[in-house]
């Protein structure tokens, strides 16, 4: 078969299964293409999931009718110089329009800011119609019709109509938070309408558009995040490690302003929660990164979403170290949504059967007397005038009634420890809440901790083995292990060289015990090659640590002294992390009285 020269159209048409995945791929581009234009105001329209239509009108600064021509023509841009590695818009490809027009019914009608009237132009499954001049405001309107009616195959891969409408709104999303300065609106007949009021160019303003994305419980749940390394700058928030949700979705990253889904972005946000978060919880984070456009490649997709650095492991570590330190400096600090997750479950509501309606007793009937009656609700004895005779006796569970709380032990953040329940629950009171200490899981924190600390500050413990095990690699995995062979070292991992493709390992560490070198060793060659860190091998020592500090950490049924009580509250408050466990669930709950007053009507 001899080679031959593909049509525009089927170019088109192949560039747009790249870029043009799904309706919300159209809104992406067009968004980016307004928010390139320096629009102030955005607002989306869609009917039928997106692709009976998507209509994005902006109040940027438009196009003549000669440009108006060549944006729908391929590798057409005004974004791009001549220099590749300079990319400092959101669009530079020149493919979406004519890749959207090749698949669909599209038209375009724009005005700039000087001109007396606008212009309009339409592509139909890759044919172009004329431009014309039309009325039009300021700015460009794009619509789009019928999407994937050119390639009907591809409508088979769609999903429902609710679930493309939910893509859109979460790429506006992603995308507005980016730019808290531009006003989104969202509309259309399959979804209720999102408005994002426009804010301030600051950073109250970006707090308060990450608030109308996120939520506001997100904003009281936070840590701010700031840090710079080598012309690399982070910023952003991260959620505290007993604020989560059940997936990724609400970890939203940012590169020089870009929406990104990275891998590598994402691992580095799993790493900086190791530890803290229960299994299969995820970290609610917007993080921002800014660096040197010629330091990072927004050209390895079509569609724009993955990033490649040119250094990973600075970014890698930057995220990770970043979002520790700010761990640490949080000090101990449970999540708001904790007290209305308690009051929630005390609600009788939460555990009543469906038709089942609960009325307030009727008020009493004139002339009953409850002293007298029979049916009165409550013996004499439950008075407060006659309580007084027990007030020397002391609850069964009251282990710190003889303790007083000081002024000094209750304006501490967990305050004084008052009792201990079930023996193992520690009831604290502060100046102005009820504080719940789960013992085994608090003390099982601090000797984690502990034991963590010792591992960093001095080298691992190895084991030496009676015959050194040679693990075979090719040539490049060998190079990478022996460059880290100092820094494997200090984790008790000795290995050398054994060849061109091959390394001897002589040392492990000795908290491992048995281990398979093997894998162990590839598992290191293979993350070292992809982020240039070994954090497997410390992640490992992390994993025997937890297990030591589980079974060497008090338990629960033991009964602790007032004053035992009260140093594990201090040493929780000085310890960074303590807010959760190993496994990542609470060490304790915090109740305002102002939470317990409303459970009891009083508010």
């Amino acid at each position: 078969m001899s080679i031959r020269q593909l049509s525009e159209t089927v170019i088109n048409q192949i560039a747009a299964g790249e870029v043009i995945e799904r309706p919300a791929s159209v809104v992406k581009e067009l968004v980016e293409n307004a928010l390139d234009a320096g629009a102030s105001r955005v607002e989306i329209a869609t009917a039928g999931g997106g692709l009976a239509l998507i209509r994005v009108t902006d109040d940027g600064t438009g196009m003549d009718a000669g440009d108006l021509g060549l944006s729908i023509a391929r590798h057409c841009t005004s974004k791009l110089s001549d220099d590749i590695h300079d990319i400092r818009s959101l669009g530079f490809r020149g493919e979406a329009l004519p890749s959207i027009g090749s698949v669909g019914k599209l038209s375009i009608r724009s005005r700039t800011a000087g001109a007396d009237s606008g212009h309009e132009i339409a592509v139909e499954g890759g044919r172009v119609s004329p431009v014309r001049p039309v009325a039009a405001n300021r700015g460009t309107l794009v619509e789009v019709r019928d999407l994937f009616f050119a390639t009907p195959a591809r409508l088979k891969f769609m999903k429902g109509e609710r679930a493309e409408a939910t893509a859109i709104a979460e790429i506006v999303r992603r995308v507005a938070i980016a730019f808290p300065h531009v006003r989104f609106t969202l509309s259309g007949t399959d979804r209720s309408t999102l408005d994002l009021a426009a804010c301030e160019r600051t950073e109250d303003g970006v707090q308060q558009r990450i608030g109308q994305v996120i939520g506001r419980e997100f904003a009281d749940n936070a840590l701010a995040i700031e840090a710079a390394r080598e012309g690399v700058r982070l910023s952003g928030y991260a959620s505290i490690p007993s604020f989560t949700r059940a997936n990724s979705l609400h970890q939203y990253l940012y590169v020089n302003g870009r929406p990104v889904r990275d891998k590598m972005l994402a691992g580095a946000i799993r790493g900086a929660y190791t530890d803290v978060l229960p299994r299969d919880r995820h970290a609610v984070t917007a993080l921002f990164l800014e660096l040197d456009p010629a330091l990072v490649d927004v050209n390895v997709h079509p569609a724009k979403a993955d990033v490649r650095f040119r250094d990973p492991g600075l970014v890698r570590g930057l995220i990770v170290g970043s979002i520790r330190e700010a761990l640490a400096r949080s000090g101990v600090r449970p999540a708001t949504t904790a007290a209305s997750a308690m009051m929630e479950a005390f609600r009788p509501q939460g555990t009543r059967p469906r038709g089942y309606s609960f009325a307030y007793a009727e008020p009493a009937a004139p002339g009953f007397d409850p002293q007298t009656s029979v049916h009165r609700p409550l013996e004499t004895g439950f008075g407060e005038a006659v309580q007084t005779m027990f007030a020397s006796a002391t609850s069964a569970d009251a282990r710190a009634g003889a303790v007083e709380a000081t002024p000094a032990l209750t304006a501490r953040p967990l305050g004084a420890a008052r009792a201990q329940v079930h023996e193992n629950y520690i009831v604290a009171q502060t100046e102005d809440s009820l504080v719940i200490v789960d013992q085994h899981a608090a003390h099982e924190r601090l000797v984690y901790e502990a034991l963590k600390q010792a591992l960093s500050s001095r080298a691992v413990p190895s084991q030496m083995l009676l015959l050194p095990e040679i693990v075979d690699l090719p040539e490049e995995d060998a190079d990478r292990l022996a460059a880290h062979g100092e820094l494997l070292a200090r984790f008790g991992l000795g290995l050398e060289r054994f060849g061109p493709g091959a390394v001897a390992v002589r040392e492990t560490p000795s908290m491992l015990g048995e281990v398979d070198v093997q894998r162990m060793v590839r598992d290191l060659a293979d993350e070292i090659a992809e982020n240039d860190t070994v954090e497997t091998l410390k992640e490992r020592l992390h994993t025997i640590a937890a297990t030591m500090a589980c079974h060497g950490s008090v338990r629960s049924g033991r009964r602790l002294r007032a004053e035992e009580m009260n140093a594990l509250l201090r040493q929780m408050e000085a310890t960074p992390g303590s807010g959760t466990c190993n496994h990542g669930r609470p060490t304790y709950i915090e109740l305002k009285l102002s939470d317990i007053e409303r459970l009891f009507g009083r508010r």
